[in-house]
């Protein structure tokens, strides 16, 4: 199996517990739920490692000028500090790497995704006091600063720079062909960040077969949220199947079967016949 490597399964239920628990949190820490993914992904990641990145988001934001102004202010500091001298940004080839969801090795290679440079951005400016959030484009994460009438845009997958309105049109235009709306400019809470970045880690294992075991780390913590959708269970179903855990795949599919049965009975009965499908493959 190509690194990184998982942790071992006492340690993996470990870091699933916190997850959880910290997922419904009533004040999620964003940085603490990517290093518990990170965690997850990649078993050299012990504790040290993980007050390591705490502290080095905790370095980065001392580095930045103390109340330096209003957002546009903010933005440039952050960007002139991260993109221009830390040299943190992405370019395209990011996309096809594991590491690029994974915060603590965004902080060693100073590349990731739009998203996980955005963590980096709003974890380091935060701690300095800015008002600082995400903005979940449609197919591009991006960081706002200030409120609603006076919100800045900068991007840091560029470096961490500030967009204006044409250039925030023209990205979700390019992801979307249709129109930015102000209902694509609110901040995203902590939770839809870790959404977000789990579906990433989810598409990135979707187009690699050989890495079902992420798709389905991926799967299951997405299943720890407070909120997700009941066809992730049908996910994961799948891939335990595709795994040959037929046993507990099936009476996954049994279980989803039965929750979608009351309000679609031929996709439950589809359902159960993959069931019976994949228990006769141990026969």
């Amino acid at each position: 199996m190509p690194p990184p490597y998982p942790p071992p399964p006492d340690r993996s239920a470990e870091l699933r517990l916190r997850f959880g628990d910290e997922a419904r949190a009533e004040r999620p820490d964003l940085a603490t739920l990517c290093l518990l993914i990170g965690a997850e992904a990649d078993g050299a990641l012990d504790e040290a490692g993980m007050d390591a990145a705490q502290l080095e988001l905790d370095r980065l934001a001392g580095q930045l000028p103390y109340r330096p102004g209003g957002p546009l202010a903010w933005a440039d500091a952050t960007h002139q500090l991260l993109g221009v001298r830390c040299e943190f940004g992405g370019v395209p080839a990011d996309y096809q790497r594991l590491e690029s969801s994974l915060l603590h090795e965004v902080l060693r290679r100073r590349r990731g995704l739009p998203i996980l440079l955005s963590v980096v951005w709003m974890e380091v400016a935060r701690r300095a006091g800015a008002p600082v959030y995400g903005v979940a484009l449609p197919g591009h994460f991006v960081v706002g600063f200030g409120p609603a009438q006076e919100q800045v845009l900068a991007d840091p997958f560029a470096g961490g720079r500030v967009l204006t309105g044409t250039d925030a049109e023209l990205l979700v235009a390019g992801a979307t062909g249709a129109p930015l709306h102000a209902s694509m400019l609110v901040p995203a809470t902590p939770v839809d960040v870790v959404r977000r970045i789990l579906n990433n880690i989810r598409a990135w294992a979707a187009a690699r077969p050989e890495r079902s075991d992420v798709a389905l780390w991926a799967v299951e913590l997405s299943l720890l949220l407070p909120s997700h959708p009941a066809r992730l269970r049908y996910e994961r179903a799948q891939l335990l199947v595709e795994r040959g855990e037929f046993i507990t795949g099936a009476a996954e599919l049994d279980a989803y079967a039965e929750l979608v049965s009351a309000v679609d009975e031929p996709t439950a009965q589809r359902v159960r016949r993959q069931a019976n499908a994949a228990r006769a493959k141990l026969n």
